[in-house]
């Protein structure tokens, strides 16, 4: 596979497409620790909303259940991968980072954070049952 251009922060830049294929390529491009942890996001939420739907757009997976809506996406900065919840205002308890968009919440992964995957499925079972933003 050809070495993938990383931009800013370390977020690779994949060709959008639809499917696990970019999504896979994605996670494989990540640097460093976040590629793992990018593989046992996906994993994760595979085995919470089984037949998740999944696509690469603006150089970030995202995640859906219904054709072209979204309830999730993730993307890598420099010290950590930014889990979006796009209705995370409605998940309880509410996932900790805030958004300027009131009905966005944000996990952060952190390299030498554990990750609470219990608490992390729930969000997403939560999330898969709003409605999707439509992208």
């Amino acid at each position: 596979m050809a070495e993938q251009k990383l931009l800013s922060g370390g977020n690779p830049q994949i060709a959008k497409g639809d499917g696990d294929a970019p999504v896979q390529a994605y996670i494989a491009a990540l640097p460093d620790w976040k590629s793992d942890v990018g593989r046992r996001l996906d994993a994760l939420i595979e085995g919470a909303v089984p037949g998740v739907r999944k696509a690469v757009k603006w150089n970030s997976p995202l995640y859906g259940v219904e054709e072209k809506t979204w309830f999730l996406s993730l993307h890598a900065f420099a010290k950590y991968i930014k889990v979006a919840f796009f209705r995370g205002a409605a998940l309880d308890p509410l996932p900790p980072v805030g958004s300027k968009q009131k009905d966005v919440r944000y996990f952060h992964v952190h390299e030498d954070e554990p990750l609470d995957e219990a608490q992390f499925i729930d969000w997403v079972k939560q999330a898969s049952q709003l409605p999707g933003e439509r992208m």
